[in-house]
């Protein structure tokens, strides 16, 4: 990521400032970007141009500083895209941050800090972190370490240092008959936002996303495998254990289908199946259905209503890697309003051309998947859209490349001075 600094953007491949930006006046908080290719929620504005003032998009007019150098307090985008800030619904990402291997294991503090960085370089400056509310210690999930998660995430969230928008999402692991106490005791109490979401995830083999047991099997670890048992004997084990604890799924259901009835949590129903399964979910109080895995599944759940999530790493693989449902097809059928990370924060955009390149929609409606669709599922009606009223949440991309690159990224808050893109 080329880093935009000393009021200037550099110039992809280029150590050129492609323009000064005058010192600001108004307490550094007013500027215009100029000469950039805008991609509001109708259109793809070429060329355009944006005012901001105190962290707020006041304008956003057609034109602007092509073929002239930039005023005081404006800068020329040099034609480059500009996208609102991503919004990720769904990161695991901080999970791998903590621990990249088996056997290395990181300060929560810092690798808060370090996927910031991440998150940047992918144009993310809105993002929620999936808090495994599990009793899973052999794969690192526990209450325990889901507290202090939540904590952690809370407090740099609440920073002024912070580099994006912390947010939570809380994911229950349905037959768990140990962490949704815990999990009903914190709603809440780290809460970033405007009401907790709440995943209801069942990864039981044989259902659901391993519906094929074959997949679960090749996706376990050797690790994993307790001593003394073979991996056959392991997955027979997990699915015995799985169908004793099938009374607790519907315990754990009714204790926070009450909460998203009443409109206290967004209820998302995760890797949902089949028709039925969806009405089901729905009759539950699920608003979302996240990371469908059928086509049928998907079609029934915008038939109710109810917002559709798809993972960007699909989207850019073209298919997913537990052989369920592509995004591309569901995008294409227009039954998904969000691409989320899931597990890898670059395939969002990466993700978004791709769609794009293989005709599934177009470019505004791509980038609508990244940023107005999740910030609609949060309830965050102040970000997602260049438009008058709406934070200035700004991402530059340099798509001429095979890939897009984040050239530069702005939040509304960022501490520095208005005009410095970084």
């Amino acid at each position: 990521m080329n880093i935009l600094r000393a009021s200037a953007i550099i110039e992809p491949g280029s150590s050129e400032p492609i323009a000064e930006a005058g010192s600001t006046t108004d307490g550094a908080r007013t500027y215009a970007l100029c000469n950039v290719r805008a991609v509001t929620a109708d259109a793809v504005l070429e060329p355009a141009r944006i005012d901001v003032v105190d962290g707020v998009i006041v304008d956003v007019t057609a034109g602007g500083a092509a073929g002239r150098a930039a005023g005081p307090n404006e800068i020329d985008g040099r034609g480059l895209l500009l996208v609102p800030g991503l919004v990720d619904s769904h990161s695991d990402g901080l999970e791998k941050e903590m621990k990249p291997r088996r056997t290395a294991n990181f300060a929560l503090g810092y690798a808060i800090a370090a996927f910031e960085g991440r998150l940047r370089s992918s144009g993310v400056t809105t993002v929620f972190h999936g808090i495994g509310y599990q009793d899973k210690p052999r794969i690192g999930r526990s209450v325990d370490t889901a507290r202090e998660m939540t904590t952690a995430i809370t407090r740099r969230g609440s920073s002024t240092a912070r580099r994006v928008d912390h947010r939570l999402l809380y994911r229950i692991e349905a037959r768990d008959a140990v962490a949704v106490g815990p999990l009903l005791a914190d709603l809440g109490a780290g809460l970033l936002g405007p009401r907790p979401l709440v995943s209801f995830e069942d990864h039981t083999p044989g259902q659901g996303q391993y519906r094929d047991v074959e997949r679960f099997a090749a996706a376990v670890a050797p690790e994993d495998v307790p001593d003394g048992l073979s991996l056959d004997d392991y997955v027979r084990q997990v699915i015995a254990e799985a169908e004793r604890q099938a009374a607790t799924r519907d315990l754990n259901l009714d204790r926070l289908s009450p909460l998203a009835h009443e409109g206290a949590i967004r209820m998302l129903a995760h890797d949902v199946e089949s028709p039925d399964e969806v009405r089901a979910a729905h009759r539950a109080g699920a608003a979302i259905a996240e990371f469908p895995l059928t086509l049928e599944a998907a079609r029934a759940a915008r038939d109710l209503g109810m917002h559709v999530v798809m993972g960007a790493p699909n989207a850019l693989r073209g298919s997913s890697h537990s052989g369920n449902a592509s995004a591309r097809e569901l995008v294409a059928a227009g039954l998904c309003d969000v691409l989320a990370s899931d597990y890898l924060p670059p395939a969002m955009l990466a993700g978004a051309f791709e769609l794009v390149r293989d005709g599934c929609c177009s470019l505004v409606g791509a980038i609508g998947l990244l940023t107005s669709g999740p910030a609609r599922l949060a309830g965050l009606d102040d970000r997602g859209s260049l438009a008058p009223g709406f934070r200035a949440d700004l991402v530059l991309v340099d798509d001429r490349g095979t890939w897009p690159a984040v050239v530069g990224v702005r939040r509304a808050d960022d501490a520095e001075d208005a005009t410095v893109f970084g």
